[in-house]
C-alpha cells in the first residue's frame, strides 16, 4: 500500500469587491442570469456567467422540472450554451452565485458534481485551466485556478 496525497489550493475572498473588476461585473452578471432561474420545488436559485476568449459573456441559471432528473443546473445551462455557440473558443473563467428564496445565503456555494464534471469536460478539451470564482447571495467568494482543483481525480476521455 502507497498513500495518495491530494491537495487543493484555492483562494477565498472576504467580498466581492476584492475581486477584479472584470470577475465583480461576471458575478454581477451571474447575480442578474440568477433572477431567470426557475425553481419552484427547491427555491435555490443559482446563476452562472462564462467569459469565454473572445469576450463573449454566456449566462445560464438552473432551470427545474417535476421530474426533478430532468432539470438543469446553471452551469450546465452556460457551459453547453458556450458549446454550442462557440465550440472552439476557450472558457476563461466561469462564476457562479446563489441565493434561497427560503434564508440568506451566506457561505460560497459550490459547483454541484455533475456541475463539476460537465466543467472538466471542457477543461480537458481546450487543453488549459479555467478560474471558477463561487459565492453564495453575499460574503466570501472562493477561487478555483482550475476545475480540476475543484475535481481532482477527474474522469476524462484517457479512463475509456
Amino acid at each position: 500500500m502507497k498513500p495518495l496525497t491530494i491537495t487543493s489550493r484555492l483562494e477565498v475572498y472576504d467580498t466581492p469587491e476584492e475581486l477584479p473588476e472584470d470577475v465583480q461585473r461576471l458575478m454581477e452578471t451571474a447575480a442578474e442570469a440568477r433572477e431567470a432561474a426557475y425553481a419552484p420545488y427547491s427555491s435555490f436559485k443559482v446563476g452562472a456567467a462564462i467569459l469565454l476568449e473572445n469576450k463573449e459573456v454566456i449566462i445560464g441559471s438552473n432551470q427545474e422540472n417535476a421530474s426533478y432528473p430532468s432539470g438543469l443546473c446553471a452551469e450546465r445551462t452556460a457551459v453547453y450554451a458556450a458549446g454550442a455557440k462557440y465550440p472552439d473558443v476557450p472558457i476563461l473563467k466561469v462564476v457562479i452565485t446563489a441565493r434561497s428564496m427560503r434564508h440568506q445565503v451566506v457561505s460560497p456555494v459550490p459547483p454541484c458534481g455533475a456541475c463539476r464534471q460537465a466543467l472538466v469536460e471542457y477543461e480537458v478539451k481546450q487543453d488549459s485551466p479555467m478560474e471558477v470564482y463561487f459565492m453564495g447571495e453575499t460574503g466570501k467568494v472562493v477561487k478555483a485556478d482550475s476545475v480540476k482543483d475543484l475535481l481532482p481525480l477527474v474522469f476524462d476521455n484517457s479512463c475509456l
